[in-house]
């Protein structure tokens, strides 16, 4: 690996409401996934009005959860959080994969396969996007493993259009297929459910990228959301279609879940007139000390 990149990512959402309101429970997945490749120096959550308990606890895929409960109303809810880590950058990733696995299709070990179990279910079996997936299949019958994944991951970037979407949940793939559009949440699902019907084992990535230009038109300086795959002796790798990116490069993994709606940022409940709610203002800024 290269010299780490000290990074400092700032998240601010703000929930607004025209008059106060209360708060249920609501939890936070901010907190980056401390690894091999990314180091946690320093980080601060800040929650305004302060809640009566904060509770840290790691979920089933053992992403760091904060559980905020409050007392009191208010009209506004403000979250800040500020991480400042190490991001270790492999510059040309050599993934050996398992000799049995460098070409497609193979057969994940008994072990695996029992594991993986919920890592290669679909949630939105079609047939468009079966037919799609098997075009990157070579037509000589030799098709390579990461050659398949790598023309996947750019074609979606080359022929796809990126749409910024703040709203929750994500369009379903033969939507996104269809439409050639979508937000960087509908291609990773794509890919995840394109993949999946190829028998392979995928799991949605959301958190931060670093884009040094701070490009907005391909998600940088906001959340982010992509894939990864499990391809043996190699191990999960990273595949972000949005911006054609095959490894960690510039991506800052928070949550990891075998569906988008277990990795969401930020989720809870508010009790009011329903007219009260204003909106919701997110802010997030990745940069390099």
């Amino acid at each position: 690996m290269t010299e780490p990149q000290r990074m400092t990512v700032r998240h601010t959402s703000v929930y607004r409401y025209s008059e106060p309101v209360s708060f249920g429970e609501h939890r936070m997945m901010f907190r980056p996934r401390a690894s091999h490749d990314l180091r946690l120096l320093t980080t601060q959550l800040v929650i305004t009005p302060q809640p009566a308990r904060l509770h840290w606890l790691h979920d089933v895929f053992d992403n760091s959860v904060a559980v905020a409960t409050f007392s009191g109303t208010a009209a506004e809810l403000r979250f800040r959080s500020e991480v400042t880590l190490e991001h270790f950058e492999a510059p040309l990733p050599d993934y050996s994969l398992e000799p049995y696995a460098a070409t497609w299709p193979f057969a994940y070990t008994n072990e695996e396969a029992t594991d993986l179990v919920n890592a290669r279910s679909r949630q939105y079996p079609d047939d468009e996007v079966d037919t799609w997936a098997r075009a990157f299949i070579a037509s000589d019958g030799n098709t390579g493993t990461m050659a398949m994944l790598r023309a996947m991951t750019l074609e979606i970037k080359s022929s796809f259009f990126y749409v910024r979407r703040t709203e929750k949940g994500v369009n379903r793939p033969a939507d996104t297929l269809r439409h050639r559009s979508g937000s960087c949440r509908d291609f990773a699902v794509l890919m995840m459910d394109a993949v999946r019907s190829l028998g392979l084992a995928a799991r949605f990535v959301s958190g931060y990228i670093f884009v040094p230009d701070h490009d907005p038109a391909q998600g940088g300086g906001s959340t982010h959301a992509w894939l990864q795959i499990y391809l043996p002796g190699a191990g999960w790798i990273d595949f972000d279609p949005t911006n054609s990116i095959i490894g960690n490069r510039h991506l800052i993994r928070v949550a990891v879940a075998w569906n988008y709606y277990q990795a969401l940022p930020l989720w809870g409940t508010w009790h009011g007139a329903m007219h009260s709610f204003q909106g919701l203002d997110v802010e997030v800024s990745v940069t390099e000390e």
